[in-house]
């Protein structure tokens, strides 16, 4: 075990740096560069030479990459041109934001979907399972901005029960629970039918395992069997997929973010590729793709921790 959690440290490390390098390649080969990013597209090109070599961007790329690499490590992710701050400043102000907005959006959709898929499975192919399914493949099939307008419509316009933005929100960490509420549910409704559909199908093959027949011939009741042996052996397929789910979620709470104009990491990311703040979206991409890996890293040792018949060489 103690092997197999060091292989997929390394591994992280080697995707993290890959897709560093990939970003900032991208980023800097985009029409009109860093510079006229900064000065704008009418600047005379002296201009632009000087702040060029000012900013070190006359060097080779490689250079530049392993000159932002060792300043990244050390906690400078660079400066907003645009919003005069610096990365890491914006970061830490709305990083927590987006983290409690998925956090939650994913707690309350494995609850939701962990009971919805188990009671399926229970009475697959009855009629209550066949309008639960074509419910949540409804669900399913709608982007996330389509079902967030419908939330807005319903839970906003109809019956005011809560606001479709953020209306106050500071520097501070803190956020209205009536702002949390429709961006939440959002992010929620689409996960919970990714779930249960697993949760469904593992609870499905475990009921037809010869260990359940067996504790019903031992005169086991069905409820005991369902929630003592029968659950914990099909949760694993959701453990596993709340890792893998992870990057659609917080890639799709970008557009969340921007529809219901919640302050997270989201809504930096869009008004930054909007003014083309460079520095900005190579940071929130670094710091998105190191809390994916942090997350897949930490859902393979869950599934190993909920299931001891797992072993890794």
């Amino acid at each position: 075990m103690i092997g197999y959690v060091f292989r997929r440290l390394g591994q992280s490390v080697i995707v993290t740096v890959l897709v560093s390098i990939i970003v900032f390649l991208l980023l800097h080969s985009l029409p009109g560069g860093l510079v006229r990013a900064q000065l704008g597209p009418k600047v005379s090109a002296l201009a632009v030479h000087n702040l060029a070599v000012q900013e070190g961007l006359t060097k080779p790329l490689p250079v530049q990459y392993l000159i932002w690499a060792w300043h990244a490590l050390q906690g400078n992710l660079g400066f907003s041109y645009k919003m005069n701050q610096s990365v890491g400043s914006l970061l830490a102000e709305y990083l927590p934001r987006t983290m409690l907005l998925v956090g939650a959006a994913m707690l309350l959709a494995v609850a939701l979907a962990v009971p919805i898929g188990l009671w399926q499975g229970q009475r697959r192919n009855r009629a209550s399972d066949h309008v639960l399914t074509g419910t949540m493949m409804a669900l399913y099939s709608m982007p996330s901005f389509f079902l967030g307008v419908i939330l807005i419509v319903l839970l906003n316009l109809e019956i005011h029960a809560f606001p479709s933005t953020a209306q106050n929100y500071g520097q501070s960490f803190a956020v209205d629970f009536a702002d949390l509420v429709l961006p939440v549910l959002t992010l929620c409704l689409g996960n919970v039918t990714y779930f249960s559909r697993y949760m469904r199908s593992a609870t499905i093959d475990n009921l037809l395992e010869d260990y359940v027949r067996t504790a019903y011939a031992k005169g086991a009741s069905s409820r005991r069997i369902l929630f003592r042996h029968v659950l914990r052996n099909s949760i694993t397929s959701t453990v596993t997929m709340l890792g893998l789910t992870l990057p659609y979620v917080i890639s799709g709470s970008l557009v969340i973010e921007a529809l219901f104009d919640f302050p997270g990491i989201g809504l930096l990311f869009w008004n930054a590729a909007q003014t083309r703040d460079y520095p900005i979206l190579l940071g929130v991409i670094l710091v998105v793709t190191v809390a994916t890996i942090a997350g897949n890293f930490l859902a393979d040792i869950a599934y190993a921790a909920i299931d001891p018949r797992v072993r890794y060489t």
